[in-house]
């Protein structure tokens, strides 16, 4: 399906580890899917004019460079590997997901019980990302050879490919079951919105503008929570201060209490049974944490 040039264009993952939270950070954003088969490559939005592009996660970047999809949601990982290889060929990070989070690794067989970085010169790494492995290695003064590949990384020692793995971890369970360990960080990742920085008529960039504040808002309650409490009018500063990352409490008068305030907060940090024990601790009664569903910021 060629792309319709009267709609916004965001690609995404089409199956995999990103795909499922990209889809329910739409939803979340109020956006109506309509889907073909599994094998479709496009989705399309009933209630906004946004069309999907569902492709393979490296592919991504340069959709998106290309100003084919002016969007993208893709893994800090696929991006910066992108990037070290293209450089005349920037995209835009603008903002940060919170989910698909990740680590790039340096494993060896776990039967090595000592390791130093510098037991990596010399050697052969097998990986699906070799530019960020480059620069890791450059970074620290390190040559060794770097066998590109494209999947199954985590079977190169046992093949005989490669000594050291560098690959994506998240729970390790892949390490474990291949005999692996951790023994260095490469690279943090989580995923991330990407923006073209081809240049957008005003129609395109409204558009644009208008997700991305729907998109800003779903992240934002992510782990925000609204308190609301009773205290004493003296106790409102050490309240203030234990409150986790709110801004400028609403206050009221209680009716009948002199001398006693309702406090209202949007609290932008996880809120912790220890938090609500320091409130009380504090004088704070009544108290009350209830989710958001939505916020415009």
């Amino acid at each position: 399906m060629s792309p319709d040039r009267n709609r916004l264009h965001l690609a995404i993952q089409k199956s995999g580890r990103l795909s499922e939270d990209s889809l329910a950070l739409l939803r979340g954003a109020g956006i109506r899917l309509s889907r073909g088969g599994k094998s479709s490559l496009s989705a399309r939005a009933d209630n906004f004019p946004l069309d999907l592009m569902l492709v393979r996660d490296d592919d991504i970047p340069t959709f998106v460079a290309d100003g084919v999809c002016e969007l993208g949601i893709v893994g800090q990982n696929v991006l910066e590997e992108y990037a070290l290889g293209q450089p005349e060929r920037r995209i835009k990070e603008v903002a940060r997901l919170g989910f698909g989070r990740c680590s790039l690794k340096i494993a060896a067989p776990d039967v090595l019980t000592f390791f130093q970085l510098k037991m990596l010169e010399g050697q052969r790494i097998a990986t699906s990302y070799p530019n960020l492995l480059r620069r890791f290695l450059e970074s620290n003064g390190i040559r060794a050879e770097i066998v590109t590949m494209r999947g199954a990384v985590e079977l190169a020692p046992r093949l005989g490919i490669a000594r050291f793995i560098c690959d994506l971890v998240s729970t390790g369970a892949t390490l474990d079951a291949n005999g692996l360990a951790a023994v260095a960080d490469v690279f943090e990742s989580e995923a991330v919105l990407v923006r073209s920085l081809k240049p957008l008529d005003a129609a395109h960039l409204e558009k644009a503008d208008a997700l991305m504040q729907r998109i800003d808002g779903v992240i934002a309650t992510q782990e925000s929570k609204y308190i609301v409490l009773n205290a004493p009018e003296d106790a409102l500063g050490a309240i203030s201060a234990i409150l986790p990352g709110a801004e400028a409490p609403t206050v009221v008068p209680l009716v009948g209490r002199p001398g006693h305030v309702a406090v209202q907060a949007v609290c932008q940090e996880s809120v912790f049974w220890e938090t609500l024990e320091r409130l009380k601790g504090a004088g704070a009664s009544a108290i009350l944490v209830m989710p958001i569903e939505k916020m415009m910021l």
